[in-house]
């Protein structure tokens, strides 16, 4: 079996204010989160990222066929306490709902709606797939003090 690797992907996140974040992908493209009423919260935007992911794999191919009358999917998790402080989800769910005419198009795509979700799942949906293989994540700091608007930084 061969680990073929594609293209990085990459996002910058900016702070805006206190816990209120705005994350940019190369071509520009900003999401705006933290903590707050009118922001989604980073778990929610993991979530929103399983939910989407596979969205799109059933999307892409089901719309061949017919346009949905109703997409809707819903992400949910249960947040558990670790014994040490920390946190993490379990019991990851999506619940996909899912309409089409009553044609020869709608019937053929909703016939394909429970397969496409499992080949998602076991195949296609790169967040989920990471999320169960449990990757693990690197960090790295560069920290200054007294660092310029310009970018400039102090150094020793």
């Amino acid at each position: 079996m061969s680990n073929h690797q594609n293209p990085t992907h990459s996002i910058e996140l900016t702070r805006e204010a206190t816990n209120r974040y705005v994350a940019r992908n190369a071509a520009g493209v900003e999401v705006t989160f933290g903590r707050g009423e009118d922001l989604m919260s980073p778990v929610e935007l993991l979530l929103a990222a399983i939910a989407g992911c596979s969205s799109i794999d059933v999307d892409t191919v089901t719309s061949r066929s017919s346009e949905p009358t109703e997409f809707k999917v819903e992400a949910s998790g249960n947040k558990i306490a670790e014994e040490n402080g920390g946190s993490h989800l379990e019991d990851l769910n999506l619940s996909f709902n899912l309409s089409f005419p009553d044609d020869e198009g709608g019937r053929k795509a909703a016939g394909l709606v429970d397969r496409l979700v499992k080949l998602s799942h076991d195949k296609y949906c790169t967040v989920s797939r990471t999320v169960e293989h449990g990757t693990p994540v690197a960090f790295e700091t560069e920290i200054s003090v007294g660092r310029e608007e310009d970018g400039n930084k102090d150094t020793e």
